[in-house]
């Protein structure tokens, strides 16, 4: 794909992984929108890539589809177009441990930017793309946990990740058959421990969505102490260059992939382990097993 003059809009610009999108961008050339909910985040990120190439950035909460539909008008009012969509925002639940000690709140906070983020973003966005009539590419973060197979104790991050990746699978779907110019992709992060915001997104949690039984964080919930587990049990602990993840984002998609994101591989023989086991009947393997 030639990227010049392309115009990208990257949610969960501002840091992680979707720094490192907007990082790859800029370097092939594209004209990048940058939408984080942090203020300072995404100050301190348009200054700093400001240097590879035209970057501007817009303040948004995905989890209002209002704040949604200002970026929008604010994208087409000032750059006219919207080329390539990045749904990257994302945020864990901040419950933790077993499915049933999570909280009703948990879930309103992880879905509401995960889930109805995602759909707010595609459903503000794609209209105008299509009316564009114009080539473009829609692309949604999801993860292994839950794109692929839950992961028992994160549970509605999990669900979360799972709804992604089956409404993004339906767009897609719906996209090719209407014979629209828009392709739609879903990126599964990895390659490795991945240390973003995603471990600190409480910092972003409205006070309304609070748990109403706070605990104190379980032991391995912050990136230090996962890592030292990982470390201590002589498992891999590599930490993926967040710059070189976006880039590959960009590869698969010139590759023409669907699956985008250097774990697919990995992930064969367990989803052909828990096809195995839905045909039988049987409870599937989770990525724990």
């Amino acid at each position: 794909m030639d990227y010049q003059a392309k115009v990208a809009v990257v949610t969960g610009g501002a840091g992680g992984i979707g720094r490192g999108i907007v990082h790859a961008l800029l370097t092939r050339g594209a004209h990048v929108v940058v939408a984080d909910v942090e203020d300072a985040a995404l100050s301190a990120a348009v200054d700093s890539l400001s240097s590879l190439g035209t970057v501007r950035g817009v303040k948004t909460d995905v989890a209002d589809s209002e704040s949604v539909a200002a970026l929008a008008d604010d994208v087409y009012g000032t750059e006219g177009r919207c080329d390539l969509l990045f749904a990257n925002a994302g945020v864990t639940s901040g419950g933790g441990g077993l499915p049933w000690e999570q909280e009703i709140n948990d879930w309103r906070w992880c879905f509401s930017v995960n889930v109805f983020g995602v759909a707010a973003t595609v459903l503000t966005f794609l209209p105008r793309m299509l009316e564009a009539g114009t080539a473009g590419e829609i692309i949604a973060t999801s993860s292994g946990d839950g794109g692929v197979a839950p992961v028992p104790y994160a549970s509605v991050y999990a669900s979360s990740k799972a709804a992604v990746s089956c409404f993004i699978e339906a767009v897609a779907h719906q996209l090719r058959t209407t014979g629209a110019p828009i392709g739609a992709h879903v990126f599964y992060p990895g390659g490795g421990l991945l240390d973003t915001g995603l471990w600190t997104a409480a910092r972003n949690r409205p006070a309304k969505l609070e748990r109403v039984r706070p605990r104190p964080p379980a032991p391995g919930t912050t990136f230090p102490e996962f890592k030292a587990q990982l470390e201590a049990a002589g498992l891999p602990a590599e930490v993926v260059d967040l710059d070189w993840l976006g880039l590959k984002v960009l590869e698969d998609l010139d590759a023409g992939r669907y699956i985008l994101g250097p774990d697919a591989e990995r992930f064969a023989p367990l989803l052909h382990r828990r096809a195995d086991a839905i045909a039988q009947g049987e409870l599937p393997p989770t990525l724990l097993h």
